[in-house]
Order: structure tokens, then sequence, then C-alpha cells
């Protein structure tokens, strides 16, 4: 899986994470995905901008969690994904995954 994969995944699940209303930075093996849901639409791009929350993990660590057989917690726990700032919206983040 790279990057343009990961984000036309994010982009087909966007409108499925309600109620977020804050913005999301995804940085997968140095790359970016930054996920808006400030406003009417979800908008998802590459490009490197503020975020209420930020994700750091490797492509590969992603995509284990996204097909379940990398436990998300453990990947937290182990250093394997790092969370900076909005750790409540972290936990919202299911739904971009299914």
């Amino acid at each position: 899986m790279d990057l343009a994969a990961v984000t036309k995944i994010f982009e087909e699940n966007a409108a499925k994470a309600t109620g977020m209303d804050k913005r999301l930075k995804f940085v997968l093996d140095g790359q970016v995905v930054h996920l808006d849901f400030t406003g009417d639409t979800p908008a998802v791009s590459n490009e490197d901008k503020e975020a209420d929350c930020t994700i750091t993990t490797s492509l590969d660590t992603l995509n284990g969690i996204r097909t379940g057989s990398v436990n998300p917690m453990m990947a937290v726990m182990s250093g394997k994904v790092k969370i900076q700032g909005d750790m409540s919206l972290a936990m919202k983040l299911q739904s971009l995954f299914s």
C-alpha cells in the first residue's frame, strides 16, 4: 500500500467520520495525508498543514491497523504509532478505515 492508496481510502471514507469538526494529519513514512473536517464536506489532501491531532506511523503499520492484523492500542503502546494533540480525535478514527 502506498500514499496514493491511503489517500484514496481516506477520501472514500471521510464522509462516514461524523461529528469530528477538527483537522487530522497522518505522517506516514515521512509523507502526509491531511484530513479537514471543519467545513461542510471533509477535505483530504497531501498538504502538510496544521492539525488538531497528528498521527505518525509507517504505511505498513497503518495498513495492518486497517486490515485488523495490528492492534491499534498495542501499536501505540509499542511506539509504532505516535499521537500528538487531541487524543479524543484519534479515538474516533475507526470510521476512516471501514
